[in-house]
């Protein structure tokens, strides 16, 4: 097996694709380097992130056999820059997300001014050069695929569309690697009393909480009992709907906010019963695979990369088509809390997506280049 000398280019260095990066260089059997850019400003990251990290290459001593570079990074740009040293480096491209069919935010200004498309050409031109594409989940595999000839048609001419296939023929599904073991030595016994509701996501709009606390507002109106632990990374405009949650369920607010440290986060997931999710985007869920991984019982859209994770058996019990459907799966579920607490075994559900699973299928893609 020769031995392969990887570098991984994060311009976006942050949140789980932080995670994901340094769980790889931790765990894969290969020498790993990781070239990064703080985790902010994410449309300039796109367009000149490629840029920076070249010259720190350039400066670097040292000699990838693989660049693998994830999709906030304009590949070609950064092969264009480091051409010397890249001439016989294989590449790879990881989507962590795709801007061709994320939705847009309607306070973003970009699609209005007719310049959202250029994120997506971004990651069009990336995917194509690399030797191999590796996405998150076979969803956004399906997803991106599957939505890129109706992206290329809306150009006027040369419209390249056989490059779908040539892209298609390249890729592969490699699921989010995480470090859920990370997670056992906080395992608890869940408590008692009334069922504890985790939201665990990002507090951004793509992740629905008005669908989410609108469905607390019914439960609470009908007096079930129940408790909020409300977790999450916040940002500056992170939607309205927080603040006004957090003072019209304030008598049932458990936790509030983001975890000063994973020892916390961990343990509060043991404690909680239920994770209701109602995100309009998810091309993997590593937040609902976190809480399936502390034994928590999913209530989640049947839709997205959400059905891959729950074994077939459990679809109807777990997963929601619609606002009446998941109202009923809620009551349900806080009704037979003390059941759900005793009986749930979600963690091994998930147990795949663990890096000393995953990553061996990591490496063993790679060599394969």
């Amino acid at each position: 097996m020769p031995f392969v000398r990887i570098l991984i280019l994060e311009p976006f260095f942050t949140g789980s694709h932080q995670k994901w990066a340094e769980g790889l260089q931790k765990y894969s059997r290969h020498e790993v380097r990781i070239l990064s850019l703080p985790g902010r400003h994410w449309k300039w990251r796109m367009h000149g992130g490629a840029v920076t990290l070249a010259k720190k290459y350039l400066e670097s001593s040292f000699q990838a056999d693989l660049v693998l570079g994830t999709s906030m990074l304009d590949l070609t740009t950064f092969l264009a820059l480091t051409r010397r040293k890249n001439k016989d480096v294989k590449t790879a491209y990881y989507f962590h997300e795709n801007q061709i069919t994320y939705p847009w935010s309607t306070k973003d200004q970009d699609p209005k001014k007719g310049q959202d498309r250029h994120y997506g050409w971004i990651q069009f031109t990336s995917a194509l050069a690399a030797d191999a594409v590796y996405f998150n989940s076979s969803f956004h595999q399906q997803s991106f695929l599957t939505s890129l000839p109706r992206f290329l048609k809306a150009f006027p001419d040369y419209k390249e569309l056989e490059s779908v296939d040539d892209i298609r023929s390249k890729s592969t599904v490699l699921s989010l690697g995480m470090d859920l073991s990370a997670f056992d030595i906080y395992e608890e016994k869940k408590g008692k009393g009334p069922a504890r509701i985790l939201w665990n996501h990002r507090w951004e709009f793509d992740k629905n909480p008005e669908a989410f606390f609108q469905s607390i507002a019914q439960i609470k109106k009908e007096k079930l009992p129940f408790k909020l632990l409300i977790l999450g990374q916040q940002f500056p405009q992170s939607p309205t709907i927080f603040k006004q949650a957090k003072e019209r369920f304030s008598e049932h607010i458990e936790h509030w906010g983001y975890c000063s440290s994973f020892a916390e986060y961990a343990q509060l997931l043991w404690r909680t019963d239920i994770s209701l999710t109602t995100s309009i985007q998810d091309f993997f869920g590593g937040s609902v695979v976190e809480a399936l991984y502390t034994n928590n019982h999913p209530i989640l859209p049947n839709r997205l990369a959400y059905p891959a994770h729950i074994p077939n058996i459990f679809h109807e019990d777990t997963l929601y088509n619609d606002n009446t459907d998941l109202l009923n799966k809620l009551r349900k579920a806080i009704e037979q809390v003390e059941q759900i607490r005793q009986n749930h075994q979600s963690k091994d559900w998930v147990k795949k997506y663990d890096w000393s699973v995953s990553c061996p299928k990591y490496d063993e893609a790679f060599e394969k280049i």
